[in-house]
């Protein structure tokens, strides 16, 4: 596994560099009324994240330090999930609509516990967008360049970290492959709020992992279920996890402008009946 993102050297925050009555910031921020407090900087290791933080944070984008080897072995994380889902009979006896809503919703969290399973970690190199005086001083126009960023300028840094956090909780955990086996299952099943064809039966697929990973982590850990109850709330929170991110991070460098949800539909051949 490649080594933790490495902390950067704490600098001052730019957002905490203005002067309340500077005429320049206002030009650039045009807003009115008191400012809301700039929280704490986030700079810190893999465990340490929080959910709130300067806005500056939220801005920052990312791309992967080594996006060749990285993104070969993302695409074997993948390969193996479709894999895995394509070994299921019990998938291909849905309808195809309920087929359809379960990749859409769970291919990105099944992405992610592929790479816990397979340890794949990963560096980041931080993307410098051009600053917004910058624009303005170029006459650039702020919709296109919103636009362009928007495809080629990585993933946020925020959502990356993330999953980060998550893998590294997973890694803590030294879950077993029969563990995983029974996670997918659980994540693959996931109805979610969809209203689905033939959701009592999905329902029922999941609620069956369930009850066999509680009974594999019961018979393996002396009935102690804390740890149970851990790994099914690390795996709610892989729906959190946001599914663009993953696929401007892992998949656009070798994608281009194709859509990854496309390209999963037609690798595991669901098509409506009438094809």
């Amino acid at each position: 596994m490649a080594t933790e993102i490495p902390d950067e050297k704490p600098r001052k925050c730019q957002c905490e560099t203005h002067h309340a009555k500077s005429i320049l910031y206002q030009i650039l921020n045009r807003e009115d009324g008191s400012e809301a407090k700039w929280h704490q900087r986030y700079c810190g290791p893999h465990r340490s994240m929080g959910s709130k933080g300067c806005s500056c944070v939220h801005r920052r984008r990312v791309a992967l330090k080594t996006p060749e080897a990285t993104c070969r072995r993302a695409s074997e994380v993948l390969l193996k999930t479709l894999t895995f889902i394509r070994n299921l009979p019990s998938f291909y006896h849905l309808p195809w609509e309920d087929q359809l809503v379960l990749i859409q919703q769970n291919w990105a969290p099944l992405f992610v516990l592929g790479m816990a399973q397979e340890g794949v970690d990963f560096d980041l190199r931080e993307i410098s967008a051009p600053s917004l005086l910058k624009k303005i001083l170029l006459n650039q126009s702020l919709t296109a360049s919103n636009e362009l960023g928007s495809s080629s300028l990585g993933a946020p840094s925020a959502e990356v970290q993330k999953m980060k956090n998550l893998l590294w909780k997973f890694w803590d955990l030294d879950i077993s492959a029969k563990e995983y086996a029974y996670l997918k299952g659980i994540i693959l099943f996931n109805s979610g709020c969809h209203v689905l064809k033939c959701l009592p039966y999905v329902q029922t697929l999941q609620q069956e992992a369930r009850q066999a990973l509680m009974e594999f982590i019961s018979m393996m850990f002396n009935r102690d279920l804390g740890r149970f109850a851990w790994i099914l709330q690390l795996i709610a929170s892989l729906q959190d996890i946001d599914t663009d991110a993953i696929e401007e991070l892992f998949f656009r460098p070798v994608l281009g402008e194709a859509t990854l949800n496309v390209l999963l539909i037609e690798t595991l051949y669901i098509k409506p009946d009438w094809l």
